[in-house]
């Protein structure tokens, strides 16, 4: 029996409180997972977990041995990021994960960049609209975009983008376009809402601020499907300059409100503060930060 794996397994089983859902984390067969568990009972002559049909839960013998077997594992993946950390040449596996349009455009590119630089890295990229848990998803790096909420993460700014009000110019010509945020609630508004969970949008002029409440005629989680019915010319829509750039660029989307945009929110590149900054990550932040992803509204605007 391996000490290790064993105190693992049945740490991610109390985590979870299954086998299952721990030997889909730890990427093995439930039978492995019960047998090296089943092992360290064996070893310490106690019960650590005890099963039901419909539960694990730890006992009394259990829950004194899972924060002890924590410390321990925490201590081994301290110690292997250190070692980790003196290799100047990036190897080994490196998981990257960001949202999922950004990271279409130019995420996955800079991680083509990255694997040719360093053949003896093996990449993967998770992509998806939503604020992955790092540590639970084996994510060494994630992209964030917005302000960052206190955290054990470690951020460094890599860029940023503004906000952008949006509508096809066939939109346009059917309806005057607005002219200060208070109007908006009368026009078709299509909701996209990883800006903004609730249906209100924020607007700001010479340091005043504009919140606008409305009743959406689209709500969305996926900014494609906001930004495709936008460009059919189903209403406004706010969405992220990089988004929309190249809609506005080409003049099938017209921004509209510039003068009420809120300040950018920051393109940010995060990872967990409790390993240290192995060679894979400083050579991916080293090429992120040379991107200069800077992302403004300028472009067609409805007069």
């Amino acid at each position: 029996m391996d000490r290790l794996d064993a105190m693992q397994a049945f740490v991610t089983v109390a985590d979870l409180q299954g086998f299952a859902a721990a030997a889909r984390k730890l990427k093995r067969s439930p039978p492995t997972v019960t047998r090296l568990v089943a092992s360290l009972e064996d070893r310490l002559g106690q019960r650590l977990l005890q099963r039901t049909t419909r539960s694990v839960t730890l006992t009394d013998a259990g829950q004194r041995y899972v924060e002890r077997a924590r410390r321990i594992l925490t201590e081994v993946e301290q110690a292997e990021a250190a070692a980790l950390s003196q290799r100047t040449v990036p190897t080994g596996r490196f998981v990257v994960s960001g949202p999922a349009l950004f990271g279409r455009l130019h995420l996955a590119p800079l991680m083509c960049t990255y694997l040719l630089r360093y053949p003896q890295v093996t990449g993967e990229l998770m992509l998806a609209d939503r604020v992955v848990n790092m540590v639970d998803e084996g994510v060494d790096l994630a992209l964030r975009i917005g302000h960052l909420a206190d955290s054990s993460l470690v951020a460094r700014k890599v860029g940023q983008t503004s906000r952008v009000l949006v509508a096809a110019p066939k939109y346009l010509a059917k309806h005057r376009p607005p002219r200060t945020p208070e109007e908006l609630p009368k026009h078709e508004l299509i909701h996209f809402t990883a800006l903004s969970p609730a249906p209100e949008w924020r607007f700001e002029r010479k340091g005043r601020e504009h919140t606008v409440r409305f009743s959406p005629r689209l709500v969305t989680n996926s900014g494609d499907a906001a930004i495709g019915h936008a460009l059919l010319g189903g209403g406004l829509t706010l969405a992220l300059a990089y988004q929309v750039a190249d809609a506005v660029k080409a003049g099938r989307l017209v921004t509209v409100l510039e003068a009420f945009e809120p300040p950018p929110l920051p393109i940010s590149c995060v990872y967990p503060s409790a390993r240290m900054v192995s060679a894979n990550t400083r050579a991916f932040l080293e090429l992120a930060a040379g991107q200069r992803w800077v992302f403004g509204g300028a472009g067609p605007r409805a007069d």
